[in-house]
């Protein structure tokens, strides 16, 4: 009741209140869609943003972890170049240390060179070459002994002896994977660092291509550190560099570091690239050398905080928008229905017979136009009342006459019929829509162009079948297959649209859902191929026999007269060979094929 109140107190009788009812909803939900979309495309944006530099920054540390794994293998393949060297480290690693300083001793006083001298020192300035390098370690398979360097350049000597240690075993595990120092080792060599990662490689016999020990390389991870220096301030959640049994090597959050990470089975499921776990949003690159991976993992939570920010901007951007999109309109269409009120006022004045009445509005826009225009009306009816009125009244009805008679009676009365079905059946939801392209078409029937191409033609059939298309909705389709490059090709005007009207008003099945039209144009030689085929009714074999011979009889009203007119015209502009020719089947539909010169008749204007 209190809507309904509302409505015949404010709204029914007030056009410019439903205006400005009908603008304000449509400009809400507008600025409210349109902020939506903002919204989810600037949330997007943000969250893409922040999974490319949680992105760029594993690609670096991906990358940068891989160069260590090459320096790692470096050391031995410098090793390998150098024959002496490579022969004295394997000496090394196969004879016991005091056998081996002996030979160093036995070669030095024969005047050759110590290979272990060499050995040793070429490691060393591999370990003071590489910052990075916390510990490099030679392991000895079959003296079961492990020699240690650290950056302050000194060695430590340890036996493994199987029976008392786990290193032997721990060794024999071959391995050329990026992976935590093992727990043994560290306690063997008194390392106990947290921040390193080991990277262990075979070293082998050059000569008898036998493994003969281990070379592990522990890196510090503060190079990583340093990697990820420029991005810290923008990154989120926490990046880890996982070893394949899922041992943490590095941890921004430092809160794995040295551990198994507890969720590597959902890691080890995911696809390279980027996925989920847990709602969190991660991205995972794996490394071939080394085979170890580099994951991000950011907390859901972390980036629907900058989306609140962003939704509560443009949250108060378009409480904004909406105060003022519906503020100014108000203020505007008030001041124009006052004045349009005084119009009101005014013509009821005339219409009770005041003729001397005059709108006071001097303002120079549309409807102080229309107050002067109003005014000058009555100075002009006051004195030609009767002369002049009776003049244009007579002029109008002679103007409407004539435009009548420009449109073909057939058409529009069939076009009028189907506007005003369609109006009955739907409630007059589409009438608007089809009056648009009955408006259209009729336009370009009543312009005069001096070139009118096929594309001028192609148009005048789709707006004539769009039309048809609102009236049988889910009913009918249709379809144009044309060469674009033969848009600008002259033909003769109204060529198609008649054979279009007869399948409407004779072919097409209204009972039926899958009524098809089809349209296809080509250039075949010297011609241009227009068909037009469709699946309606078809026509009997003995009409289609009368057709043909009326498509050869001058061209007179009644039924077929396109097809006549346009077979008629085709023949007298441009020859014999030209026109229309007709096939059918009774229940399967129809076929007409049109057949026009390519040169388009470039001296005959449209007929």
């Amino acid at each position: 009741m209190v809507l309904r109140k509302i409505y015949r107190n404010y709204l029914q009788n007030n056009l410019f209140m439903r205006l400005l009812l009908l603008f304000s909803m449509i400009t809400v939900l507008t600025i409210i869609s349109f902020s939506y979309f903002m919204y989810y495309s600037m949330s997007q944006a943000a969250i893409n943003r922040e999974l490319d530099i949680q992105k760029k920054a594993l690609t670096n540390v991906n990358n940068y972890l891989g160069g260590k794994y090459d320096s790692a293998q470096s050391i031995l393949f410098g090793l390998y170049r150098d024959s002496s060297l490579a022969s004295g480290v394997s000496f090394m690693l196969q004879h016991p240390f005091q056998e081996y300083v002996q030979h160093g001793l036995e070669q030095y006083n024969l005047g050759g060179n110590s290979m272990w001298s060499d050995g040793l020192q070429y490691f060393k300035n591999q370990v003071e070459d590489n910052k990075d390098i916390s510990n490099l370690l030679l392991y000895s398979e079959d003296q079961q002994t492990l020699y240690a360097l650290g950056q302050n350049g000194q060695m430590k000597f340890v036996t493994a002896n199987r029976a008392r240690s786990y290193i032997p075993d721990v060794m024999a595990l071959e391995s050329k994977s990026v992976e935590l120092p093992n727990i043994w080792v560290r306690e063997a060599i008194g390392q106990w660092d947290p921040n390193l990662y080991a990277i262990r490689t075979p070293i082998t016999d050059k000569l008898t291509l036998k493994t003969i020990g281990q070379q592990v390389v522990y890196f510090s991870t503060n190079g990583i550190w340093k990697i990820l220096q420029n991005d810290k301030d923008e990154l989120k959640g926490m990046i880890l560099v996982l070893a394949p049994d899922g041992g943490v090597l590095f941890d921004s959050s430092n809160q794995y570091v040295g551990k198994l990470y507890p969720h590597m089975d959902q890691i080890n499921a995911m696809y390279e690239n980027g996925g989920s776990s847990q709602g969190d949003y991660v991205t995972k690159l794996t490394q071939s050398k080394g085979n170890f991976s580099t994951v991000s993992i950011i907390p859901r939570k972390e980036l629907d905080a900058s989306s609140k920010k962003i939704g509560s901007t443009i949250f108060l951007i378009s409480a904004i928008c909406i105060f003022f999109a519906i503020l100014i309109p108000f203020l505007v269409v008030m001041s124009v229905a006052k004045r349009t009120n005084q119009i009101i006022r005014f013509t009821r004045k005339v219409k009770q017979g005041d003729l001397s009445v005059r709108i006071p509005d001097v303002r120079e826009d549309e409807i102080g136009q229309i107050s002067r225009s109003f005014n000058e009306m009555i100075e002009e009816l006051n004195l030609y009342i009767d002369r002049v009125y009776k003049a244009n009244i007579k002029q109008k009805q002679t103007e409407l006459t004539a435009l009548q008679a420009r449109v073909n009676p057939h058409f529009l009365y069939n076009t009028l019929e189907v506007i005003r079905m369609r109006a009955i059946s739907q409630g007059a939801h589409d009438v608007g829509e089809m009056i648009y392209s009955l408006s259209a078409l009729f336009r370009s029937f009543v312009q005069q162009k001096k070139i009118y191409t096929l594309k001028h033609e192609l148009e005048a059939c789709r707006l004539y079948l769009e039309l048809f298309q609102i009236r049988y909705k889910d009913k009918f389709t249709y379809t144009m297959d044309w060469d674009r490059r033969l848009g600008s090709v002259r033909v003769m005007k109204m060529s198609l649209q008649p054979i279009i009207e007869n399948y409407i008003v004779h072919g097409l099945r209204s009972e039926s859902s899958d009524n098809e039209l089809h349209i296809r144009v080509k250039q075949v030689e010297a011609f241009l191929h227009v068909q037009i085929e469709d699946n309606g009714n078809g026509i009997a074999p003995q009409r289609l026999k009368e057709l043909a011979l009326f498509l050869q009889d001058e061209e007179l009203e009644g039924e077929s007269f396109g097809l006549r007119s346009i077979n008629q015209r085709l023949k007298l502009l441009y020859g014999s060979e030209y026109g229309v020719k007709l096939h059918s089947e009774p229940g399967h539909g129809t076929t007409i094929d049109i057949w026009m010169p390519m040169d388009g008749g470039a001296e005959v204007d449209d007929v």
